[in-house]
């Protein structure tokens, strides 16, 4: 009896953990570059009864086992790339293809796909979150560390007319009709998108299994050259999600049913020595 009791309690937690995700997902429906995840249920040990035995004097018998419920075996991360979002904002960038922003974080590198971009008071430029977009060294060359994106201290405030490019180079017209390079944004290669951990904010963190993780010019060695005026939309599939949110309740419900049909003959069991 308790085996069933077991199984149904392993089956709600997995059960609930499993609507949290999507209630996750859901939420994000809406967030510029959130990429929506999914859960994967396992089941758990078996108890066996009898083993399986050959044909010999008598024929042979397959084993007996009973287990003991579900549990979640992994939740993976879709990276599937999204649509692109129109935004009238030139500053605004989408990566039509592989590949992520890298961003500074203190000594280390965070990873991106929203590419909401502007220049502070000090011409660095940063993201969405004040964080330091990273790119090309002077020389124009994509370093194996990118550098902070900054305009010459001489051109601080005195450049208009600033383009983003497809190959990731800035450009602006200064007071005197000059066009000047700004810098160049630096794309991440990252050979193993699956492993990288989520820490908020849209952001990403390289750990062990994601791999080494390699800088290149937007377009090249694999990576999406750059849309100036778009945003990626989240790629949360909203009738997806409503169809697993549904059958999640219902697995949810038919485990609490087991809790409490078995709660109820221990009852009978407990009364029949009354």
């Amino acid at each position: 009896m308790m085996n069933s009791l077991y199984s149904a309690v392993a089956g709600l937690k997995a059960h609930e953990l499993s609507m949290g995700v999507i209630g996750n997902n859901t939420a994000n429906v809406n967030t510029y570059g959130f990429k929506a995840s999914r859960v994967v249920f396992r089941d758990m040990f078996y108890q066996t009864l009898s083993g399986s035995s050959g044909s010999g004097t008598a024929g042979g018998s397959n084993p007996a086992q009973v287990g003991y419920g579900a549990s979640v075996a992994s939740v993976d991360v879709k990276n599937s790339q999204s649509g692109m979002a129109p935004t009238g904002q030139s500053s605004d960038l989408y990566i039509n293809g592989e590949g992520y922003f890298a961003v500074k974080d203190g000594d280390s590198y965070l990873y991106t796909r929203v590419g909401s971009m502007s220049f502070d008071d000090k011409g660095y430029l940063v993201d969405g979150n004040k964080r330091f977009v990273c790119g090309a060294n002077g020389t124009g060359d994509i370093p194996a560390a990118p550098v902070q994106i900054k305009i010459d201290d001489s051109l601080v405030g005195k450049l208009h007319d600033i383009t983003f490019n497809a190959d990731g180079s800035i450009t602006g017209v200064d007071t005197g009709g000059n066009v000047k390079d700004i810098g160049k944004i630096a794309i991440a290669n990252v050979p193993n998108p699956q492993g990288l951990t989520q820490v908020g904010g849209s952001y990403y963190r390289s750990v062990s299994n994601t791999g080494t993780v390699t800088y290149s010019a937007p377009g090249s060695n694999g990576t999406g050259g750059l849309v100036s005026s778009a945003l990626e939309t989240s790629n949360v599939d909203l009738s997806s999600e409503f169809a697993q949110m549904i059958v999640t309740q219902r697995g949810f419900q038919a485990n609490s049913k087991i809790i409490t049909v078995s709660d109820e003959m221990l009852e009978m069991l407990v009364n029949m020595k009354r």
